[in-house]
């Protein structure tokens, strides 16, 4: 791949991963409880890692040829994430959690973080609609190692914007309880809010 179509890229994915969403959502959350940024982080990446699998696999290209299964997908994503946000808002991140409490659910963390960009709709938008835009398929690299260059970029960008986020939300809020609550509460909003707003928008077709 040369690198216009890959700077150009980079621009591209860089502003959609500044974009405040459910990733930024949950990496905030997480930013508010003690050593749970970089499991959260993990498993964010690790959902995107699954998507650039089935992007390599050619499995993407199915999927998005069959509107019956991206709206099967798409409302999976938004149903999750209206429960995630939630569960936020019932139980907004405490900043005293102990280490031993975070040691024990680090495991379900990553998890949540899987699942949280694994069912994001803007995981579907990036790999089914905007990656087939930067792939040459009369390149000298083929398909597959195209598809996994831009997946693996696209993981690196996630991982430092995410981990900032979770670190600057610790640092920031951390002498500000009330303004963590809030923050957390906002963030359960926002998820809720995207996830009904998808719900809305997809069921309306």
């Amino acid at each position: 791949m040369n690198t216009t179509t890959l700077a150009a890229f980079l621009a591209v994915d860089i502003l959609l991963v500044f974009t405040p969403g459910a990733d930024w959502a949950y990496a905030i959350a997480a930013g508010l409880r003690d050593r749970s940024v970089v499991p959260a982080v993990a498993g964010l990446i690790a959902g995107y890692a699954g998507y650039t699998l089935l992007a390599v696999a050619g499995l993407v290209v199915l999927v998005a040829s069959s509107p019956t299964l991206l709206t099967a997908l798409t409302v999976a994503g938004a149903g999750y994430l209206v429960w995630l946000g939630w569960g936020v808002l019932r139980q907004p991140a405490a900043l005293a959690a102990s280490e031993e409490t975070m040691s024990s659910s680090r495991l379900r963390i990553m998890l949540k973080g899987a699942g949280t960009s694994g069912l994001n709709p803007k995981a579907v938008l990036l790999f089914f609609s905007l990656f087939p835009q930067f792939i040459d398929p009369a390149s000298h690299w083929p398909v597959a190692a195209q598809t996994g260059l831009l997946g693996t970029l696209h993981m690196a960008t996630c991982a430092v914007v995410y981990l900032g986020v979770g670190v600057l939300a610790r640092t920031v809020l951390k002498t500000r309880p009330s303004a963590a609550r809030a923050v957390t509460r906002a963030s359960g909003a926002m998820m809720i809010l995207i996830g009904a707003f998808l719900l809305a928008e997809r069921l309306a077709r």
